[in-house]
């Protein structure tokens, strides 16, 4: 490695250990965990999912590092100190920096096929059926290989080790409860096959249904015998995952020591099925829920929601066994979901990242978004996160993020 690149690295890391050392930091965490029990302090909130191409401003994200492993570090270092900044949210700054445990997942997923020949993307699609019929699910879907390459896993940390040089930790990063199998299989058939047969062949849906979760259960069993779960994960679906449940965040050192850290019960999961937006509660129930109850009981808390408007959905997701964020998307009725979700469970707010994309900034839409959820749900008691995530577009206007996030910590202390 070239040395005036580990410099680089370091010089950062050591600015990045400064701020992970302040004891804002600490509090952050604190809250999280209040806020996480269903006891919170003050609203939380969080950006992710960043349009990081048109964030480069003074070229404070330009990287420098050509060797691949350096590259990756500083990203981290540069973002983070990016992030602390200019739009600094409630992502306590840690004491390391993540590399990913070397593993691969075969037989978890039918690569995507396109009518236009494509192999699926950001880009509209419309996807070829590749399950039409019970045959092609016997031959085509397999259950799932785990395979960890430990000695890979144990250079790449050492490596990490090395270039940071003591000055900041390293954390080998695993599975992170992921669970959406419904967009898995809208790229395995296309969402129009789908809705036709919830509606006209109902029992080929839960054939597929019960092969997809056996799969996923299999995957799990594996990830899980082969210690890869996440550990004392930072974060759930761009929120913060910290809580006194999870290994590694309890204030009594004997009680971690005892715990399997890379077990699903010390971890998050989290779920969505987003193409049932157009579905009843009842069809949500059917053909969801009721198939990721056994699921959600292996892991200690669970997520669920992405861009869907659950607020109609609340009442059957309730049956999901230990259950404590709800998504809240653009799309919502503000004040359904919080009566609701009342003092049940985190009313996780999903503000409108449209508004970052118009001509003009519209400072009033922000404005209004953050009053009218925050009114909804103090008159319902509901603890209240806001997460803007999926954000396409700043229109190469970083400084509008920037003005976001001003206003968001405005509003949530």
């Amino acid at each position: 490695m070239n040395k005036k690149e580990i410099e680089t690295v370091r010089e950062l890391a050591k600015k990045v250990a400064e701020l992970a050392a302040l004891p804002i930091q600490k509090e952050r965490i604190r809250l999280w965990k209040k806020h996480n029990a269903l006891v919170p302090e003050r609203p939380m909130f969080m950006i992710d999912q960043v349009c990081w191409g048109e964030m480069n401003y003074e070229d404070e994200l330009t990287l420098v590092c050509e060797d691949p492993a350096l590259r990756n570090i500083e990203w981290q270092l540069r973002e983070t100190l990016y992030r602390n900044k200019h739009m600094a949210d409630d992502r306590p700054i840690r004491d390391y920096v993540t590399a990913g445990k070397s593993f691969t997942v075969e037989n978890i997923n039918l690569p995507a096929i396109t009518q236009d020949g494509g192999r699926g993307g950001a880009q509209t699609h419309v996807y070829v059926d590749q399950l039409p019929d019970d045959e092609a699910l016997e031959t085509k879907l397999k259950m799932p290989v785990v395979k960890h390459d430990t000695e890979a896993t144990k250079k790449t940390e050492e490596l990490y080790n090395e270039v940071l040089n003591g000055i900041l930790g390293v954390k080998m990063t695993g599975y992170d409860g992921y669970f959406h199998y419904w967009d898995r299989i809208s790229w395995w058939r296309g969402v129009e096959a789908i809705m036709y047969d919830i509606a006209d062949n109902p029992e080929f849906i839960h054939r597929l249904l019960k092969k997809t979760i056996a799969m996923h259960m299999s995957m799990l069993d594996q990830i899980e015998a082969q210690g890869l779960i996440t550990a004392g994960m930072d974060t759930v679906h761009c929120t913060g995952a910290y809580n006194d449940v999870m290994e590694g965040y309890s204030d009594d050192p004997a009680e971690n020591a005892k715990a399997d850290t890379h077990t699903a019960k010390n971890s998050w999961t989290y779920s969505a099925a987003q193409l049932f937006s157009m579905v009843s509660p009842e069809m949500h129930d059917e053909f969801d829920v009721q198939y990721i109850i056994p699921w959600f009981k292996r892991f200690g808390l669970g997520y669920y929601g992405c861009c869907e408007p659950d607020d109609i959905k609340v009442d059957v997701l309730r049956k999901l066994p230990n259950l404590r964020k709800i998504s809240m998307s653009p799309w919502v009725n503000v004040e359904l979901g919080a009566e609701k979700i009342g003092k049940d469970f985190v009313f996780s707010r999903k503000p409108n990242p449209a508004d970052l994309a118009w001509d003009v900034f519209p400072e009033k839409n922000v404005v209004k978004e953050f009053e009218t959820t925050l009114a909804a749900t103090t008159r319902n008691g509901c603890p209240v996160e806001f997460i803007l995530k999926d954000i396409t577009t700043v229109k190469n206007d970083p400084q509008r993020l920037w003005k976001w996030a001003e206003i968001a910590r405005s509003y949530c202390g």
